[in-house]
């Protein structure tokens, strides 16, 4: 008879079970040896623990953490305002009760009326509330825009030369408080038009956030960085746009972000005083009309396109708000 080759599994087999037999020797001989107690303490005593498969481990912890951020996250993006709104809508209906202002149904059913054709023209006096509301954005922008040309340049030379600050401090701390309103009548008497004064109006109203958050932004550059461009000989040109600039940028903005929504808020006071087309001189002609609903509309309306004026520059500010995030 020929002799069995022995194959790599029968090998195998066999080394585990001279393994075994080794190990319950092992335990058997110590546990005469050794107490109970000892026995148990010494790491040659116990067993290997048997290892589970990976498939059994499930990072349930994680998954249950995420979910939490994401309910969370929910619960102020989403249901906090959703009920906000509720609770105000409620309101709403509550006191329109006595019938003194419409209620919310209907002035949603009058404002579904007014926006189906939003952009009719039956005249200069009878424009749909979509011209109005751009006539009044072109306004804003023009008296923004001519703020702005001023304004930052203005703020660079009051923040960067303390003689000049000095100089204009008195000037800028008397007329900043003054009312935007205040100075319609000095612009209707050099312009002779409305549409100039609303403009004025604007401008005088949104250059002083610019003045001021631009030079603020200045003063806090650090000194340690023109200290370099005077060690490098630079000209005052390069100063401010390599330098001063983009550090001064987020202040920039946020005086560009104040300057809007007050110019927002001023332009429908002025157009209620000087007429056209325009959303101010639009609220106004429903109240001559006692068209109440329509009058909730454009309140909502004013508060839309600030909202939405406001969430654009604070977008921007954040995305050049370097080290702030």
């Amino acid at each position: 008879m020929s002799a069995v080759k022995a194959t790599p599994e029968l090998k195998q087999q066999k080394d585990i079970t001279m393994s075994a037999t080794a190990t319950s020797i092992s335990r058997n001989e110590m546990s005469e040896i050794m107490p109970p107690a000892a026995m148990e303490a010494h790491p040659a005593a116990k067993p290997a623990a048997i290892a589970e498969p990976a498939s059994a481990i499930t990072p349930t912890g994680s998954a249950q953490n995420r979910l939490r951020e994401l309910a969370g996250v929910a619960l102020r993006n989403i249901v906090s305002p959703a009920l906000g709104l509720f609770l105000f809508v409620g309101l709403w209906a509550l006191i329109a009760q006595d019938g003194r202002i419409p209620g919310p149904a209907a002035t949603w059913a009058s404002a579904v009326e007014l926006f189906s054709d939003p952009f009719y023209n039956n005249g200069p006096n009878d424009q749909g509330i979509g011209w109005n509301i751009l006539n009044s954005l072109e306004r804003v922008g023009l008296g923004f825009s001519m703020a702005a040309l001023l304004g930052i340049p203005l703020g660079f030379i009051v923040g960067r030369f303390k003689f000049f600050a000095d100089m204009t401090s008195p000037i800028i701390s008397l007329l900043r408080p003054v009312s935007p309103l205040a100075w319609l009548p000095i612009g209707l008497l050099v312009f002779k038009a409305a549409d100039p004064a609303s403009i004025w109006v604007i401008f005088i109203s949104s250059i002083w956030p610019m003045i001021l958050n631009t030079a603020a932004g200045v003063r806090q550059v650090p000194q340690d960085y023109l200290n370099v461009a005077r060690v490098l000989a630079l000209p005052e040109f390069k100063i401010a746009t390599r330098i001063l600039f983009p550090a001064v940028l987020p202040h920039i903005l946020t005086g560009v972000r104040l300057a809007i929504g007050t110019a927002w808020l001023v332009i429908v006071a002025a157009e209620m005083l000087t007429g056209g087309v325009g959303i101010g001189f639009w609220v106004w002609d429903e109240w001559n009309n006692l068209n109440v609903e329509h009058i909730i509309i454009a309140i909502f309306v004013v508060g839309i396109v600030g909202l939405v004026l406001e969430q654009m520059l604070v977008f921007v500010a954040r995305r050049f708000s370097y080290g702030n995030e």
